[in-house]
């Protein structure tokens, strides 16, 4: 804010110097202030639909960036410029959770599987818990590492644990004194884990996969980049003007039932259709479903292509809208 010192910015000073003597450069999250690279990201969480991001690591020659370690997401190592010699050994822990940190002393002494050097245009996978290290070569290294955070078996066992917390034989408090008697204490663990079989075996697992589908696509920041340019000019939208799908647009039906191709859109909402844009839902009539279903379709097309299924001020309406969440870009104002 005007007024107050900003801290956010890096020290040119320190940082030009910490690299002179061999310190990586780390821009972390990358794809949240580079638009080519938050294009590109978003299209690989899209197809893989699982939470994706990005840094990028700029090496002085000679010099290693991090000690033997492994991640506990899988990772793309993108070779952007130089050469960079990686080491690759047998994990510690197999496909390790946020919670299975790595620990320098056992990483550096796994077996070597192999070893590579990248050159740009080079990609390497790693696979969450594989033991890595790299070290530039002769020159200045650049590699972008595209970390997938896959969601897993776990995050389904703590979405279902979160329900049971309606259940409530679940919430019964263990025994007065149980912490000083072992054996009422392991009696009373028992009865627990019997309950949580039965509970579990009428649990019905679409509201949990939902859930999971949900947390996916409301975690999707949309990108909207040239978006103030698109809503001061707003007010010139006509018939002629050429629009199409935001490049990364999230658009997923809430719900099964909210499918919006056909116009049925039942999902449970008085024929409301109902998408999750990112970080919001939209709700819209049921009869808008064939109208957003074209615009939506990845083709540039003029607001009169919709002529047959809306009346002029009604698709103009429709446009505005959608050009305000984000989801269509105006490219011509003819």
């Amino acid at each position: 804010m005007g007024g107050k010192p900003y801290r956010g910015a890096a020290d040119v000073a320190r940082l030009s110097q910490a690299f002179a003597d061999g310190a990586t450069v780390v821009l972390q999250s990358l794809h949240r202030s580079w638009a080519p690279l938050a294009r590109f990201c978003r299209d690989l969480e899209l197809t893989l639909t699982h939470p994706v991001q990005a840094n990028a690591y700029l090496t002085p020659a000679g010099a290693t960036a991090l000690a033997p370690h492994h991640d506990t997401h899988d990772v793309f190592v993108l070779q952007i410029h130089g050469h960079k010699h990686w080491r690759v050994a047998e994990p510690v822990v197999e496909a390790p959770l946020p919670r299975h940190r790595s620990r320098q002393a056992l990483a550096a002494a796994q077996p070597l599987l192999f070893e590579a050097d990248l050159t740009p245009g080079d990609c390497l996978y790693l696979p969450r818990g594989f033991v890595h290290a790299a070290t530039a070569q002769d020159g200045v290294s650049l590699h972008v590492t595209i970390g997938v955070h896959a969601v897993t078996a776990h995050d389904v066992l703590a979405a279902v644990v979160d329900r049971a917390a309606e259940h409530p034989a679940l919430r019964v408090p263990l025994p007065v004194g149980f912490a000083r008697d072992p054996e009422a204490a392991t009696l009373a663990v028992q009865a627990c884990v019997a309950e949580v079989g039965r509970w579990l075996s009428s649990l019905d697992p679409v509201p949990v996969a939902e859930g999971l589908r949900r947390r996916f696509w409301s975690q999707r920041q949309p990108l909207l980049e040239g978006q103030l340019i698109q809503l001061v000019d707003l007010g010139r939208l006509d018939d002629d003007s050429v629009v199409i799908r935001r490049p990364g647009a999230i658009y997923e039906p809430a719900s099964p039932g909210d499918g919006y191709g056909d116009g049925a859109g039942s999902g449970g909402d008085g024929g409301r259709l109902r998408l999750l844009l990112g970080d919001r839902e939209l709700v819209l009539p049921a009869e808008l479903g064939p109208a957003l279903h074209r615009l939506l379709d990845g083709d540039p097309r003029p607001v009169s292509d919709l002529a047959d299924l809306l009346d002029e001020p009604s698709r103009l309406v429709l446009v505005r809208r959608l050009v305000r969440e984000g989801l269509v870009q105006v490219v011509a104002h003819v």
